[in-house]
């Protein structure tokens, strides 16, 4: 059985058959040379290799230079889990290319979306998504965040934290409660907390607009927190109608969500892989590690765990693509069982390493903290869990 071969089910066409062969023999071949040492310097260098090769095409429609008419969730899956079973830092290169411009692709205006979109297509520009506060993280109603009418702008107040690719990107989206020229937001004092949230767009190096922080976290990704102190953004900067913010928000993790999903199946094949290998070579008490019967249950289960998320994960992204359907349950499923249960596996995979697996810098190391921050990013496992019960008592 081949590396590929869990592509051959209906879910996927031959066009994500050829993306994942052209995209795993582009990693095996360039990723290995990738010095992980100076993270931005890292990220910047893998954004540029990612545009230059192409495989940034995926993340923008081909009227802006992408490689298919829209955002399709299938593409975006098979180029995430392919990414991270090489290289977290690649697969999170890739991924906030996309999740950054999702908004502008879907509402951004068309003037908006030819400055940005083909810049993110060629790795020229780096992209970012600000939606989490200090205060808001999980519950973005709580959002403090201010965007104010003033005339031929918006001005921007406050602060974003946890930003992926904080103090690195070019381009962020960002989101805020939306202000009338009188201060107050829209909708009045009986709307719905979400119903003044709006989308934008800000340039990096724009008055006003500062990193308060940077953030260091358990996987090496370059993150931060955002000051905005009297931002002035014009008009034609923001995403869709004013009060519109929070359904992008929710529709564009809905697209990249499952992604989030296949990210987690890249890391676990790639721990099943060493787990597999390292019990072929390491001898014990006579015979190899293979040949005790508690390692192949261990593997058998690891394996089971695999193909049950993987079978999710590619049922919310062919439900998207081929049926048109929202995804928001199905997407949420995915997500959950796949960090969860791909950090189980990542976790056995390790503790078969024995010592050789806590040591800094080894495979299954790197990808036991790369695994726990999945299990956080975009909605937490619990999140998760609250999409899938409220819809499923029709509440959702």
């Amino acid at each position: 059985m081949t590396r590929l071969s869990h592509l051959d089910i209906p879910f996927f066409d031959d066009l994500h058959r050829e993306q994942a062969a052209s995209l795993d023999a582009w990693c095996a071949q360039h990723l290995g040379s990738v010095d992980h040492a100076d993270t931005d310097a890292a990220c910047r260098h893998l954004v540029t290799m990612l545009g230059e090769a192409g495989h940034l095409r995926w993340c923008v429609p081909a009227a802006h230079g992408g490689a298919l008419p829209g955002l399709d969730s299938r593409a975006l899956v098979v180029a995430r889990e392919t990414l991270a079973r090489h290289d977290g830092l690649a697969d999170f290169a890739f991924a906030m290319q996309g999740l950054g411009t999702g908004a502008v692709t879907l509402a951004g205006s068309a003037e908006v979306q030819a400055r940005v979109l083909p810049r993110v297509a060629r790795g020229q520009w780096i992209s970012a998504f600000a939606l989490s506060e200090p205060q808001a993280g999980s519950d973005v109603a709580a959002m403090a965040c201010s965007a104010r009418d003033d005339g031929d702008h918006w001005v921007l107040d406050g602060q974003k934290t946890w930003i992926s690719n904080g103090g690195i990107a070019d381009v962020y989206c960002v989101f805020a409660r939306t202000l009338g020229a009188d201060g107050q937001p829209l909708g009045g004092p009986g709307a719905k907390p979400t119903a003044a949230i709006s989308a934008f767009v800000v340039e990096a190096g724009t008055p006003g607009l500062e990193i308060a922080e940077r953030i260091d976290v358990i996987a090496p990704h370059p993150l931060a927190r955002l000051r905005f102190d009297g931002c002035r953004i014009p008009k034609g900067q923001i995403l869709g109608q004013p009060g519109e913010g929070f359904k992008l928000a929710m529709r564009t993790l809905d697209i990249f969500r499952a992604s989030v999903a296949a990210a987690a199946l890249g890391f676990a094949r790639r721990a099943l892989d060493e787990a597999i290998a390292h019990a072929k070579s390491r001898r014990m008490f006579g015979q190899t590690l293979a040949e005790f019967q508690l390692t192949q249950a261990a593997l058998g289960e690891m394996a089971s765990a695999i193909d049950a998320a993987a079978l999710l994960t590619y049922r919310a992204a062919w439900l998207r693509d081929v049926k048109g359907v929202r995804t928001t349950r199905e997407a949420a499923m995915a997500k959950m069982c796949a960090t969860e249960n791909a950090h189980r596996v990542i976790d056995r995979a390790l503790q078969m390493h024995g010592g050789l697996g806590v040591r800094v810098g080894s495979v299954v190391e790197s990808l036991y903290r790369e695994i726990r921050a999945l299990r956080i990013y975009e909605g937490a496992t619990e999140v998760q869990q609250l999409i899938v019960g409220r819809d499923v008592l029709g509440s959702g």
